[in-house]
């Protein structure tokens, strides 16, 4: 099977862009520079050496840090034996799962003592998240156990007592407490998190922290000594901010200088928005995403097809380009078929892998099965093949439904339901539970035995009341257990995080169902994602604003694009009192130093004679992010002081499209730039402001009078 072409508006091979500085609003969410994003590729060859050796121990999703090595041009090496480690140049530990089954299997294999000596020698080493805790001497989780003991200190889980919710899953701010050169480009940058327990920073351990995060406390986000690095989050899924920090390490020449330290301030999570592909065979058994209408993904009319809203691989990529901090895969009809025998739903997988650069969640099927020959499969089985195959996180439907109701029935944990197999394994961070509930309304909430509310939406006959019944099988069957009852076993089970759906408002567009995510949100200490009835941006906002979710996934307004990805970033900055019209245009300053060649010079504006004057003025007004990031960025142009009606804006504007970037253009720098612009000059600028304005116009809250000929509304 061939990969799949992989488009997007621009065409590039892009990257997310940095996120936006932590403000003061009720709301924070994770900025991105819109629809095209820069390749951060080196050239191997420019270094001694081009391979990186990775330590795969069996246990989860190392695919992928396989595919950002690749991605940044070296080669990938599997440790096979100890000695493997001791021969390496460059060893890279994507630690993945829970710290005892990692620490019994690098036992067993004979691979701990040969990566301790590795370590001791100083040789160049990268952790990755559970690689990080594994240094450590011990760890609560399942134990406490005995890890590697290179570094002094404990692992221990996040103290949920503080209000914040366990796992810490999302993208979240670092500071840099320690100058190192693999942190360049990362100070107060949002990167991706996902886990349960972490490293309190000490006495013992100061000399090894390098950067901290905040959640409920701060906590060990980086350590650094000589050439041995580890990073809680994983740079793998945190877009061009992960890579940048990959290529930091892989190739350290590349490394920008740090500018300076961070001041220290505190991080706040972001809010997320996932996009969800649902993904079925259509009757040509051709593999498509679709979408329903509460739940009905055929058509009303042409022949009742299956609505064929586009190639899953080709969609991943477009929604990654577009800024989306999560993709999401279900497989809809899993439930009817043997998954490991679904080969085209984990090539969509593998392929994905390969260019979206953050977290991936597959769900579907997930379950104990016998396969046509007679052989059983666990549903960790199931699970570890999704993982090896590139998904971070995994979605379980009907099997928690039952493993539910087996729980509440007995009050026994088995270990044997995939919820408990799973997490056991891979840590509950990698398990997500899909519920798929529909409300029933009732005259009293004594009628049933399970958790009911007074709903606002009074029922077809009046009724006051109404719970939310969970279903199976694609919502074709009820079952005797409420959301909410159920929402409250999975996590007692060991589920990481709760994606929320509702059958009401599936495909309807008014709303997500905020009595529902309100009552599901409160009841449980793990975050959970609001789905199902999205129509507009404000849908997103008032979600955000009246409950406690950590997340909104939606897929057919992203689909259909009635609802830019884009649209719903940059209102939900605006509601969290991000001013959109204040974000900083950031190309190179290499570009603009006055020593850089005379070839770049030329290329330094539409005339290249820019003076050093000029030249230094707009050098101060843009971060350094590299060349490639304009080339593939969007960027807005912000009004500060007596500069607003410079020219050497509009020579930037010029320099930027030059340069292939897109630009979008605050409200008041509009009216200053349209004086200045004829018919003729915005021709030049080869319609790509004035397309730019047209598709964007909603989420800037204007129309692009460079292409339109009016004034900003």
């Amino acid at each position: 099977m061939r990969s799949p072409p992989f488009s997007s508006a621009s065409g590039s091979r892009s990257l997310p862009a940095r996120p936006i500085p932590q403000g003061h609003g009720a709301l924070n969410y994770r900025k991105v520079y819109l629809a095209a994003r820069p390749s951060l590729s080196v050239r191997a060859s420019s270094i001694t050496e081009s391979t990186v050796t990775l330590l795969d121990y069996g246990a989860g999703n190392v695919r992928s840090v396989r595919n950002a090595i690749r991605h940044l041009g070296f080669d990938v090496k599997y440790v096979r034996k100890p000695e493997d480690i001791l021969n390496a140049t460059r060893l890279v530990f994507p630690g993945v799962g829970a710290f005892a089954s990692a620490m019994e299997v690098l036992n067993h294999n004979g691979m701990a003592g040969a990566l301790c000596k590795y370590i001791e020698m100083d040789r160049p080493f990268l952790g990755i998240c559970l690689g990080l805790q594994l240094l450590f001497e011990s760890s609560e989780e399942n134990g406490p156990v005995k890890g590697l003991g290179m570094i002094p200190g404990m692992v221990g889980r996040f103290d949920s007592s503080n209000g914040i919710r366990v796992p810490h899953i999302g993208w979240n701010a670092v500071q840099i407490v320690k100058d190192e050169e693999i942190l360049s480009g990362i100070a107060e940058q949002h990167v991706y998190f996902v886990h349960s327990y972490r490293v309190v920073p000490s006495d013992v351990n100061k000399d090894w922290v390098s950067s901290t995060c905040n959640y409920g406390d701060s906590f060990v986000a980086s350590i650094s000594k000589g050439n041995i690095h580890a990073v809680q989050f994983h740079p793998e899924k945190s877009g061009e901010v992960g890579l940048s920090l990959l290529r930091n390490f892989l190739d350290p020449s590349t490394a920008p200088k740090m500018k300076k330290l961070a001041n220290g301030k505190a991080s706040t999570l972001a809010k997320r928005v996932i996009a969800c592909l649902d993904v079925r065979a259509n009757d040509k058994g051709e593999l498509v995403v679709t979408k329903g209408d509460q739940y009905d993904v055929r058509e009303h009319t042409d022949g009742h097809k299956v609505r064929n809203l586009g190639k899953p691989v080709d969609l991943a990529g477009q929604y990654y380009n577009d800024g989306a901090d999560e993709v999401s895969f279900l497989n809809i009809t899993g439930f009817r078929d043997c998954p490991l025998g679904d080969l085209p739903m984990i090539q969509v997988l593998r392929y994905s892998s390969e260019k979206v650069f953050v977290p991936l969640t597959v769900g579907g099927g997930i379950r104990d099965f016998t396969d046509e020959n007679g052989r059983y499969y666990s549903s960790l089985e199931v699970a570890a093949e999704y993982f090896r195959s590139g998904a971070d996180k995994v979605s379980i439907g009907s099997d928690a439904v039952y493993a539910a109701e087996a729980y509440l029935k007995t009050g026994v944990k088995t270990g044997k339901s995939s919820i408990e197999q799973i997490s056991r394994v891979y840590g509950n961070q990698a398990v997500v539970v899909s519920v798929d509930p529909r409300r029933v309304y009732i005259n009293s909430p004594d009628e049933v035995e399970f958790k009911a509310l007074k709903t606002v939406t009074p029922g077809p006959h009046g009724e006051q009341y109404a719970w939310y019944q969970c279903t199976v099988n694609g919502g074709r069957e009820g079952r005797p257990i409420g959301a909410y009852e159920l929402s409250k076993a999975v996590e007692e089970l060991g589920a990481g995080e709760i994606l929320l759906n509702c059958i009401d408002c599936d495909g309807q567009g008014q709303g997500f169902d905020i009595e529902l995510i309100k009552l599901i949100a409160d009841a449980v200490s793990i975050p959970v994602i609001a789905s199902s009835g999205a129509g507009t941006v404000e849908h997103f906002s008032d979600m955000f604003q009246k409950t406690s979710a950590s997340a909104a996934l939606a897929a057919g307004i992203f689909h259909r694009k009635e609802v830019p990805i884009l649209s719903v970033k940059t209102h939900l900055q605006h509601e969290g009192q991000m001013d959109l019209y204040q974000m900083t245009i950031e190309p190179s300053n290499d570009l603009f130093n006055p020593e850089t060649s005379v070839k770049t010079k030329r290329r330094a504006g539409a005339t290249g004679r820019w003076k050093k004057k000029k030249r230094k003025k707009l050098t101060e007004e843009m971060s350094a992010v590299g060349q490639d990031q304009i080339r593939a960025s969007h960027i807005l142009i912000k009004q500060e002081g007596s500069h607003r009606k410079s020219s050497w804006k509009e020579k930037a504007i010029e320099l930027i499209m030059e340069l292939g970037g897109k630009i979008a253009i605050g409200r008041d720098l509009f009216e200053d730039l349209a004086s200045g612009h004829s018919e003729s000059s915005s021709g030049k600028h080869g319609g790509q402001l004035g397309c730019l304005g047209r598709s964007n116009a909603e989420a800037l809250g204007e129309s692009c009078i460079l292409c339109e000929g009016g004034r900003a509304q």
